[in-house]
């Protein structure tokens, strides 16, 4: 029902939005944009954080950057309002996630009058992983969390790198530049934990939420997880002890839990088990002012701690 009326009131903004005047949402020559407090700068506008993060990484100084989803609130449950889409709509450009993270993107961009927005999906060229058959029908095809992988990170920001050049051509070497110093960042800390890993006996780690799939695809784990990758519902009793008969069978010493998450289920696994409970970063919000290098080398090194 939730989703139903979430539905019903996107549809209904997109009516308004289409009614509005040309004056309001275009961006032909002549009209004021209240996103661009420095016209001089290439005007961002992304879904959520991760994206922000990579967009900086490549514009830096160049552009300003404004996030739609608020810090701290669940992306798979979000609905823009007005002032999401006006954002949109005054943009120099437009970054979604893709495999649907961003179940609102399509009627969004459906009711944006703007020729000159350049539009990215940064899932262009990343091999999905399939959802389970369960989930496929409310949420999609693909597990959308792509940019929990460094390999596939790297591929979400040539995607905006490319967007960019696109959209500010003069600055091309500049954000050429950019990219390649961040892509060595991501390779140099995926090199140091594909060595770590490989050493490592017991590939299968414990979380509350299965959002680490495409993680676990870089390094050849496994995650294990009480909720599934959208983290709906509260677990089964057989799945519960589906969790923990792995978990004494791979005397795992850490159950992982993330900060949207209900620490509940994650403690009383813990204490069943014996194990300790851990924060693991998702990075869809900033979570305690780290960059996503800094996020991602803690949870690869917290992850690799626990299973040695």
């Amino acid at each position: 029902m939730k989703k139903v009326i979430g539905m019903l009131i996107l549809t209904c903004i997109i009516f308004t939005l289409v009614g509005c005047s040309k004056s309001t949402l275009s961006m032909k020559a002549g009209a004021t944009s209240n996103v661009k407090s420095d016209k001089s700068k290439l005007q961002v506008v992304v879904s959520f954080n991760p994206l922000k993060e990579f967009a900086e990484a490549v514009g830096k100084d160049k552009i300003e950057v404004t996030t739609v989803i608020p810090e701290g609130v669940e992306p798979h449950d979000f609905e823009p309002k007005i002032k999401d889409m006006k954002s949109i709509s005054d943009a120099d450009l437009f970054v979604y996630s893709g495999f649907g993270m961003e179940g609102w993107a399509s009627k969004t961009l459906s009711a944006i009058d703007n020729k000159n927005l350049v539009v990215v999906n940064s899932s262009l060229g990343v091999n999905p992983i399939k959802s389970q058959d369960d989930e496929v029908q409310e949420h999609g095809q693909y597990d959308p969390h792509i940019w929990l992988s460094l390999k596939d990170a790297k591929i979400q920001t040539k995607n905006i790198k490319d967007a960019m050049v696109k959209a500010d051509k003069k600055n091309e070497g500049y954000y050429e530049k950019n990219y390649e110093e961040f892509s060595r960042k991501l390779d140099k800390l995926y090199s140091e934990y594909n060595i770590k890993f490989a050493g490592v006996k017991n590939k299968n780690f414990v979380t509350g939420h299965a959002a680490f799939g495409y993680l676990c695809r870089d390094f050849g784990l496994k995650q294990n997880s009480v909720e599934d990758v959208f983290a709906g519902g509260e677990p089964t009793p057989q799945k519960l002890k589906k969790i923990v008969e792995l978990s004494k069978k791979y005397k795992v010493k850490v159950i992982f839990m993330e900060e949207l998450a209900s620490p509940r289920v994650s403690e009383t696994l813990a204490k069943e088990v014996g194990a300790k409970v851990k924060k693991i970063y998702t990075i869809e919000s900033n979570e305690e002012n780290k960059s996503y290098i800094e996020s991602m080398e803690e949870n690869l090194s917290e992850i690799y701690d626990s299973l040695k």
